[in-house]
């Protein structure tokens, strides 16, 4: 029976996913698995026990990632499972850049008692008229999930589109549309922008993407919006943007004191991915991932550690996490010579200093064999699965 631990409220749908061999609910110790959606998890004392922790959204701010690498606990998250839901949100926040809807609105609901509404509004409307989206250009920073389905809904509101991301997956590239330009230089991409978009994840080296120096090479006017992090965009430096009318608007989606009663910030509480239908498909996809995980070893959309899953066809597993380094898959083959197992198959994957391999055997490796695997220098982490268990 695997333990999964619930932090925070899991869709019910995601739950239901779990079968009979699962115990999940919030009151449990010495867990193998914990489902999280914003708890912070950086203060936990992670359980030697702990084998994952599943994100139900795509950021992983909110967990000790360092921590969880180096005890050997893979961490998911759900890329694409909230796309759809971030993507239409990116398109109501263009409209309300666009056209002072919001201020139209507020003014239409201070006239209950306005005997020539009709004819006040049509003098009023001026004050709130806008530009329309059909012709601009839309520049994406960032196409991964999120940004190929904006990059692609955008050619359809008839908007010239380019896109920046110098580290673009495969199938990402395959999803967009070939009429978006692929601006190799960032630059560029800001040079030639009305609307720019952000969608990359908040670290060390996107802190403050756009700052005075990229504002600086935009179009004057220029509408950015961010709907990925609060970090990736310099308050100070945006206000400044605002203030001066190099920037007429700014779209966020993670307000703050310092922004939300500028006229030129329209302020979104958090709101981006809250949708019912794209808690439940994190939820779902969160718990494929550990159940894939725990009783397979595979790991797919992990964080900390590299992508390697392989079907599972032999009566013995064995998986390594380890230190990405030389002569460690002939050390834990030679490993297994005392126990004169077969190596069906073998698969290894890297991601930056990690590594992970899996090892599909014809005979149960002895408690002895993975003591000596789990002994080797390098080696985080030896877990061992059996097929017909499953």
């Amino acid at each position: 029976m695997y333990k999964v631990k619930l932090y925070n409220n899991i869709a019910q749908v995601g739950l239901d996913t779990f079968n009979e061999n699962y115990e999940v609910k919030e009151d449990l110790e010495n867990e193998d698995a914990i489902l999280v959606r914003s708890a912070n998890l950086h203060d936990l004392d992670y359980n030697p026990n702990l084998k994952c922790i599943a994100r139900a959204g795509a950021g992983t701010n909110n967990i000790d990632i360092k921590t969880c690498t180096e005890k050997g606990i893979v961490v998911f998250n759900t890329p694409g499972a909230n796309s759809n839901a971030v993507k239409e949100i990116v398109f109501a926040g263009m409209l309300l850049a666009s056209r002072d809807i919001y201020g139209g609105i507020a003014w239409a609901k201070t006239q209950e008692s306005n005997e020539n509404l009709a004819k006040d509004m049509e003098k009023q409307k001026k004050k709130y008229a806008g530009t329309e989206l059909n012709g601009k250009t839309l520049g994406v920073i960032g196409c991964g999930a999120i940004g190929v389905q904006v990059a692609n809904l955008a050619l359809r509101f008839g908007m010239k589109v380019r896109g920046y991301d110098p580290y673009m997956s495969i199938e990402a590239a395959w999803n967009l549309s070939r009429y978006v330009k692929h601006d190799s230089d960032v630059k560029d991409l800001y040079k030639n922008s009305d609307f720019i978009t952000i969608h990359i994840p908040l670290n060390d080296k996107t802190k403050d993407t756009i700052n005075k120096e990229t504002i600086a090479l935009m179009k004057d006017g220029v509408k950015i919006l961010n709907f990925a992090r609060g970090g990736l965009v310099n308050e100070d430096d945006i206000l400044g943007a605002l203030d001066s009318g190099k920037v007429s608007a700014y779209v966020t989606d993670f307000p703050s004191p310092k922004l939300v009663n500028h006229p030129g910030v329209i302020a979104i509480p958090h709101l981006g991915a809250s949708t019912a239908e794209s808690e439940e498909n994190c939820a779902v996809k969160a718990a494929q991932e550990t159940m894939h995980y725990l009783q397979y070893g595979n790991i797919k959309n992990s964080v900390n550690m590299p992508e390697c899953h392989m079907d599972f066809n032999t009566p013995f597993r064995i998986c390594v996490i380890h230190h990405n380094v030389p002569k460690m898959i002939s050390q834990i083959t030679n490993g297994l010579s005392d126990d004169n197992a077969n190596i069906e198959n073998l698969m290894n994957k890297s991601k930056n200093d990690i590594a992970y391999t899996i090892l599909d055997l014809d005979k149960k490796a002895s408690a002895q064999t993975i003591e000596k695997i789990q002994s080797i220098q390098g080696v985080i982490r030896v877990t061992t699965y059996q097929g017909d268990t499953l």
